[in-house]
């Protein structure tokens, strides 16, 4: 009837609690990739979600550009890969490495299962434009409050310890939110990891990204690996007309000192020759434009979350080198995990911090089949790429001639760095059997009269090969 009042909005009780109370089931500081896919998870299961994010205008990052296929088909679990539309993301069907301007086509294997032959696919993108498609599905959510706000302390009962929200600032003011569980996922450069998390990341380079515009690259859609005397340099693109350079410069690197010209001398002088020469054009544009953007490289082991009522996640828990891309495939798929083992299923309250602390163990050594492998892989291959000694020479030339060999030496390692093969010790037969062809390539090209010589020092690469990675499996091992 015309003169019927208009229907009542539907009255939401945990809607209004969040607002007005500040409190809720679930309770997540940081929206960036990390903090909204498990909010969204965590809300799609009927949990109550505060989302709190100091600052919801669009990043502008240099790294989260490259989702791997395995990250692809958690986002897609998730029933977040329609934020892959309409942001202009680049389809990637695999590698080109480069070395010393000789070059190995690395492509995605194909699909498991798949009856055509078709190949996994990755995605490249603008990062600032993904997290706010993930942001906007967030906001979208019945069951999400997302607030801006900054998180400035942890709240703790006095007497037993268990983490009951944080303490924020909003415009100024003070401000409290609480959950029965509090995730934190403020990133990389965590403010609260240090209170809780004994082991702090470790950076020994950075990072520097510029923007090329209509690049022409080797291989269009692809990520490209150039190696030579320095350090390694990706190129991908992130939309139809820009293309990411990341130069790697290393501590104290000399040739990036101030009396060589600083970075910009260091890329120009140093890095712009090794380049492809298509690429080269676009490059020196981009440095004439001048801007230059760095973050740091940085690798910080899994430890296990031992706090009640607390939870430290994506970035702020772990870290591995950026140059495998392999950081927000972890972040989605350690979503689809802990969403997973803290269903209402498996956890009716999220207030009952021994049955949630008992999951986090849980969590903890599950999601190794995937994250042990990423996290190795990045550290050992960095190591191999950016090789500063003979024998990491060797194993560099090892590692490109393997791939060179085709078939499955590319692709169980590519199917590892992409997320699909989750078994750490495919990776292990990979890397030694990268070794040992190492070896026979330094034997084999010694005189006769060398060749104990040789023989001795292939004693010394494996070593090396031993040094170079040991070290990551047993910090995977730790709880």
């Amino acid at each position: 009837m015309l003169d019927s009042p208009p229907p009542s909005p539907i009255y939401d009780e945990r809607e209004e609690r969040r607002r007005l109370h500040h409190d809720a089931d679930v309770l997540v500081v940081g929206a960036g990739i990390a903090g909204c896919a498990i909010a969204v998870a965590l809300a799609n299961q009927g949990r109550s979600v505060i989302l709190l994010e100091k600052s919801l205008k669009e990043p502008d990052r240099i790294v989260g550009e490259l989702l791997q296929p395995g990250g692809v088909a958690a986002l897609k679990e998730l029933g977040l890969d329609q934020c892959l539309e309409g942001i202009d993301a680049i389809k990637v069907n695999g590698y080109d490495v480069i070395y010393y301007g000789a070059e190995v086509n690395i492509p995605y294997p194909a699909n498991a299962g798949s009856a055509n032959g078709t190949r996994a696919e990755g995605r490249s993108f603008h990062h600032g434009r993904f997290i706010q498609q993930l942001r906007a599905v967030a906001l979208r959510n019945k069951n999400i409050t997302v607030v801006e706000t900054t998180a400035t302390e942890i709240i703790k009962n006095g007497w037993t310890g268990e983490v009951l929200g944080v303490e924020c600032s909003t415009k100024g003011e003070k401000d409290y939110y609480f959950g029965h569980l509090t995730i934190i996922v403020d990133g990389y450069n965590s403010k609260f990891r240090k209170d809780y998390i004994k082991l702090q990341p470790v950076s020994r380079s950075r990072f520097w990204g510029i923007e090329l515009i209509d690049a022409e690259l080797p291989q269009p859609r692809h990520g490209h690996v150039v190696l030579g005397d320095g350090a390694p340099v990706l190129l991908y693109q992130i939309g139809t007309h820009e293309t990411r350079a990341l130069v790697d410069i290393p501590e104290n690197c000399e040739t990036a000192s101030v009396k060589n010209g600083g970075v910009k001398g260091h890329l120009r002088n140093v890095v712009m020759p090794s380049l492809p020469k298509c690429v080269q054009p676009s490059f020196e544009a981009a440095l004439d434009r001048g801007a230059l953007r760095s973050m740091p490289n940085s690798w910080l082991p899994p430890t296990t979350n031992k706090t009640p009522g607390m939870i430290i996640f994506g970035d702020a828990m772990n870290m591995r080198h950026p140059l495998t891309g392999g950081g927000m495939t972890v972040a989605f798929n350690d979503a689809v995990l802990l969403a997973e083992l803290l269903s209402p299923k498996n956890v009716p309250r999220l207030d009952d911090t021994k049955v949630v602390l008992k999951q986090m163990s849980t969590f903890h050594w599950r999601r190794k089949n995937l994250t042990s492998v990423i996290n190795i892989l990045a550290q050992a291959l960095y190591s191999l790429f950016a090789a500063d000694d003979p024998n990491l020479k060797a194993l560099q030339l090892g590692c490109f001639r393997y791939f060179q060999m085709g078939g499955n030496c590319i692709d169980g390692p590519v199917g590892l760095l992409a997320g699909i093969i989750r078994n750490p010790f495919v990776l292990f037969y990979h890397f030694f059997a990268v070794a040992l062809l190492a070896i026979w390539l330094y034997i084999q090209q010694a005189s006769l009269i060398a060749k104990p010589f040789a023989m001795a020092k292939g004693f010394a690469i494996f070593g090396t090969a031993c040094i170079v990675i040991f070290p990551y499996i047993f910090s995977e091992l730790r709880t």
